[in-house]
Order: structure tokens, then sequence, then C-alpha cells
């Protein structure tokens, strides 16, 4: 069975932007940003040709793109000190983490308006690795249950039905979608506003019925949500900072 034309690109650490031009003379690449690739199509040019091409070439692009990402460099946040000072931020807010001794049977985070709350065993206090850890589990597992909330809502209103949700650490993927219908989704996104993390889901459903990025698929996205713009130029220019904070995932 032939594949479709940008199917492989639901694997790939890039976002690839489709553009149909009438002055274009022939298929081009260009790159946009550290993890953005627009391929440009003139008018007449099958998409299957294009798409061909762009595969092609996915070994230059990785290059290339590794070479940006050298020379961008992303925001950054400050190590965590565990004094009650640090801040975090949940759904677009900035939070302090506060650390609490506490005799539990298992270690718990409780989340309130301007705080997330850890309580752990005593000797945790002066353990930065397993607050750390624990820490990232914890919101993992929030992300996991906000995104599941999301994607029931959000596939019913499509009348696109997911298959299984899987929550990752992506280094450069906010999500991605498998031929199946089984979604992956960065947990990272808890740190994002609600909007741009309901955003990056509806942005994944909507590949249920376009696999590639050209104009069907952002029609899709912008009928179920008109401002997804500004939430995808806000990955651009915070993502960075949601990537550092607390590092990557043990």
């Amino acid at each position: 069975m032939a594949t479709e034309p940008g199917a492989w690109l639901l694997q790939e650490d890039w976002d690839v932007d489709e553009r149909i031009s009438a002055r274009a003379r022939q298929i081009r690449i260009e790159l946009r940003a550290p993890r953005e690739v627009r391929l440009v199509i003139p008018r007449h040019a099958p998409r299957r040709e294009a798409y061909a091409f762009l595969q092609s070439r996915r070994e230059w692009i990785a290059r290339k793109l590794a070479e940006l990402s050298s020379v961008v460099p992303e925001a950054g946040a400050a190590p965590m000190r565990w004094d009650g000072q640090d801040e975090l931020p949940l759904l677009g807010r900035p939070r302090r983490v506060e650390v609490h001794p506490a005799r539990l049977k298992r270690p718990q985070m409780r989340i309130a308006d301007d705080c997330i709350a850890l309580y752990v065993p005593g000797a945790w206090k002066t353990q930065g690795d397993k607050l750390r850890a624990f820490l990232i589990h914890a919101l993992r597992e929030r992300a996991r249950d906000a995104a599941r909330d999301m994607l029931d809502e959000e596939s019913t209103r499509l009348g696109l039905p997911y298959s299984g949700l899987r929550i990752a650490d992506q280094k450069t993927l906010w999500g991605s979608c498998t031929w199946d219908g089984r979604i992956s989704l960065n947990w990272r996104l808890l740190m994002a506003p609600g909007e741009t993390f309901r955003y990056v889901v509806i942005h994944e459903l909507c590949h249920l019925r376009w696999r590639a990025h050209g104009p069907r698929f952002w029609g899709l996205v912008a009928r179920q949500m008109p401002e997804y713009e500004q939430h995808r130029q806000w990955l651009r220019e915070h993502g960075g900072q949601l990537q550092a904070a607390l590092g990557r995932s043990p």
C-alpha cells in the first residue's frame, strides 16, 4: 500500500509548514526556526512529489536544524533550591514550590492557587535529586489527567476518536499522532497556559483526519480553535523555558 504524502512527518522532531505558491518555480525547503521547516510547493506540482523530495532531504534537514539549535539559544531556568522560594509555572501561572516534611506512606503533591506543595519524608529535605524526581513524576500524572480530559472533550467535538494516550518528555516535540490513533503529549505542556495545552491536543487530533500540515489540516485546526496561531506562537517564544525547567526527566 502506498504511503500517504507527509505520513512520515508524524515521527519527526520538527514541524512542517506546507505552502502552495503561485510564484515558485520549483519545490524548495526553507528552515524557519530551530524546529520549523517550510515546504514550498509550486501550484501545479504534485504534493506526492513534494513530500518525496522532503523525505529525501531528511538527513540534510536534521543536520541543519541541529546547527540552528546550537546557534539559537533557548531560555534556561535557574536550578531549584528547594527553599520555598523556587517558582514553577503551572497552566501558565507561576507558583511557589514548597517542601513540607510529612509522615506519609507515600509522598504527595498538592496544588493551590499560589503554590505547589510537596509532602515528603523529612530526609528528602536536603536530597534535591529525590525531590526533583518526585515532582516530575507527580506533574506527569497531573498532565496525564488534564490531557485525557481535553482529548475526550475535543475528540467528541471533532468526531475523531483516538485510541490511546502516552505522556512523554520529548526534547523537541510537544505532541505526535500514530497511524492507529494513539496520541503522545509532552508533560511539560502542563506548565503552559491551559489553552496552549488545548491547542496541542487539537493539533494532534486533527492529524487523525489530515496527516500532513497542509491547508486542509490547518483549516480544521482553525475551525476548532480560531485563535490557534497565538498559542502556536506562545510555544515558539516560551517553549525553551518549559523544556529547561527541572531538567530532563530521570
